[in-house]
């Protein structure tokens, strides 16, 4: 079963859809026990950084998911804010994020990239794979995702990241390490791109 992490975030429903069109097992949920039976899991995001690490940590979900993921290798997936707290620490922020994937979050700065982009970056943009990964398995890249963000992910480690989008200039919108993965844009909200990830994703 796949449990999509019901922590008070939106797009929770749209994803939920997508699995229930692909008859995959799934569940929104919060409750630990159905969480701790869960095989992967989903973490949407839509909101702010601090945000979202204050309400993990309140409802017992941080410590859950360090011992499922972390500990026993469970794969987990976040989407967009769900991807940024998967690294250290945040400029939109000040507590510190889960630290999975080491690296700090980052908005988008003119005077670091060659164009001025405007912001939030929002919309369909493609794609190019840095590595290869199983999550892009029968993706139109160049059709690519939608997108709505001001920030990205500045891994440590430039292994970690799987792929890039041009936003101004190149920047990574999506990483992984190990079991842990994590996509910039938003995967339900991108048609038959997004229902590849999500059943690429559910077969990893």
């Amino acid at each position: 079963m796949i449990a999509i992490v019901d922590y008070g975030s939106g797009n929770v429903a749209a994803i939920a859809d997508i699995f229930k069109r692909l008859k995959l097992p799934h569940a929104i949920t919060r409750d630990h026990a159905e969480l701790r039976a869960a095989e992967r899991y989903i973490l949407p995001g839509v909101g702010a950084f601090d945000t979202t690490m204050r309400t993990l940590r309140e409802s017992g979900l941080v410590d859950l998911l360090n011992e499922e993921v972390h500990g026993k290798g469970k794969k987990i997936l976040g989407i967009c804010v769900g991807m940024q707290i998967l690294g250290d620490s945040s400029d939109e922020g000040s507590l510190a994020g889960l630290g999975w994937i080491p690296g700090h979050i980052r908005r988008i700065d003119a005077a670091t990239i060659p164009e001025r982009p405007k912001l939030p970056h929002m919309g369909w943009n493609s794609v190019q794979l840095k590595a290869a990964s199983p999550l892009f398995e029968g993706v139109d890249l160049e059709r690519g995702f939608y997108f709505l963000h001001s920030y990205y992910f500045d891994a440590t480690d430039p292994a970690s990241v799987i792929a890039t989008m041009q936003c101004g200039g190149e920047l990574p919108c999506g990483v992984a390490r190990g079991n842990v993965f994590g996509l910039q844009f938003h995967p339900e909200k991108s048609h038959a791109n997004g229902v590849a990830v999500f059943r690429n994703f559910a077969t990893l």
